[in-house]
């Protein structure tokens, strides 16, 4: 226990466990020497797991590594209020949490240290969603009116056992959409195991997804589970399924068809309640017509099927998406980047976008590194963003700029200028709300 009250070392201890915030203390050498109930359950440790480790180890922030803030507060002398992080629980979940972080000090005012309160955000970014939820499904965003249909069927699509096929170029989120229909699925509960089929080899493909007993083969020293097995009650997602051979397809047909595989080695069948999600960025039908791919296995998989539109096509979503990843990257990089300047996103906007949604979030997380400003700007851009030789037009948006920037307005104007109530009408954060009256200089 912590040294600060030798004589009242209970008392101190059910101060901290009533609070309802995480507490946490550490030493000079950076070792934990108090965590309360809350900091427990928050983090999933045990007071008697933390104690005398690293807090490092326990935490596991996005800020560890290189921006301590702990680290900060010893070397400035003051507390840092208010820093929203993540941090990895017991059980690897990733939760935010916002942080205050101050100096510990003694009866003879030595600094002896440093404390930590912080408190889970999960609930307000859960709320964040619902607030959203007109143009979000789980964590894909789009206001692309094909988006929007396939967000309203998925609901009855995971509520139903049926395997899912989900198309779509590299990039457009098919794994996001089979997690989606995982979660809320009735086997919300049981894992969600993602295979890339494209990266097995034929002579590896049984072995992964089905498993192995011992002997099977020279180096088979003891069973091993596949994937199958491990989806056990949840969800296999077998991602881009339309790379795997005519002969392995053949095995994956008899899966599907009487659920049950014998893993190598094995003469007992196993039988299987994974429910299964196929992906590809091909066009199956194409490849069925070319004698590429099985027609059997086709429409066993192709039950339910769900295509996703390249970014090219639903530009619409390209400012929404900037500011969801500017968002998450300011809590990652404890930022507070507030958008994007009107010709860095006229490059966006113009870009053809090959890699999709992917490929934007990279160029976000570029900008992030190099950007020094409150503003990312055109030169913080990849360069594939920056042709020497065309002279980049103002964006359409600059005309949206103007409405936005009164539709901001009139909201604030209808709620008396209180920021939640706005954002809530607007269907925004509020941290959004605060970036854009900033940037469009409302008053």
């Amino acid at each position: 226990m912590f040294e600060l009250d030798k004589p009242f070392p209970r008392l101190y201890r059910s101060i901290l466990d009533s609070i309802a915030d995480g507490v946490y203390t550490v030493d000079l050498n950076w070792r934990v020497t108090s965590f309360n109930k809350a900091a427990e359950r928050i983090t999933g440790i045990s007071n008697e797991e933390a104690i005398g480790r690293k807090c490092f180890e326990v935490l596991r922030s996005s800020m560890c590594e290189d921006q301590c803030t702990l680290k900060q507060v010893m070397e400035d002398r003051k507390t840092v209020p208010n820093r929203p992080i993540y941090i990895i629980r017991a059980d690897q979940k990733q939760i935010p949490i916002n942080m205050t972080t101050g100096i510990l000090r003694n009866a003879e005012n030595r600094i002896i240290g440093g404390v930590m309160s912080f408190r889970d955000l999960s609930d307000i970014n859960t709320l964040h969603k619902e607030l959203q939820k007109q143009h979000t499904f789980e964590d894909i965003i789009s206001k692309n009116k094909q988006m929007q249909k396939i967000f309203a069927i998925l609901p009855q699509i995971a509520q139903s056992r049926s395997t899912v096929l989900i198309e779509g170029e590299s990039g457009t989120g098919k794994e996001l959409v089979a997690r989606a229909i995982h979660n809320s699925s009735f086997q919300a509960k049981g894992p969600f195991v993602a295979v890339n089929c494209s990266a097995l080899p034929d002579n590896l493909f049984e072995s992964e997804l089905f498993g192995y007993k011992v002997g099977a083969f020279t180096d088979a020293k003891k069973d091993k589970p596949g994937r199958f097995d491990q989806a056990h009650k949840g969800t296999i997602l077998l991602d881009e399924i339309g790379d795997i051979s005519l002969a392995v397809q053949a095995k994956l047909l008899r899966v599907l068809e009487q659920k049950v595989y014998e893993p190598l080695g094995s003469v007992e069948p196993v039988r299987t309640n994974a429910r299964v999600i196929a992906a590809t960025h091909h066009n199956l039908y194409q490849m069925v017509q070319n004698g590429n791919f099985r027609e059997d296995l086709y429409y066993r998989i192709n039950i339910v099927r769900l295509v996703l539109p390249p970014l090219r096509n639903r530009k619409e979503d390209i400012p929404s998406l900037i500011d969801h990843f500017i968002e998450r990257f300011n809590v990652l990089n404890g930022k507070e980047i507030l958008g994007v300047s009107q010709e860095a996103l006229a490059l966006l906007m113009l870009y053809d976008w090959q890699g999709n949604v992917r490929e934007l979030e990279n160029a976000i997380e570029h900008a992030f590194v190099m950007c020094r400003e409150k503003l990312i700007r055109r030169e913080h851009l990849p360069e594939r963003f920056l042709p020497l030789d065309k002279k980049i037009k103002d964006p359409p948006s600059r005309v949206l700029k103007d409405i936005e920037k009164e539709a901001i307005t009139q909201a604030l104007e209808r709620n008396q200028w209180n920021k939640s109530k706005t954002a809530r009408e607007l269907g925004i954060h509020k941290n959004t709300l605060r970036r854009k009256i900033i940037r469009f200089n409302v008053s």
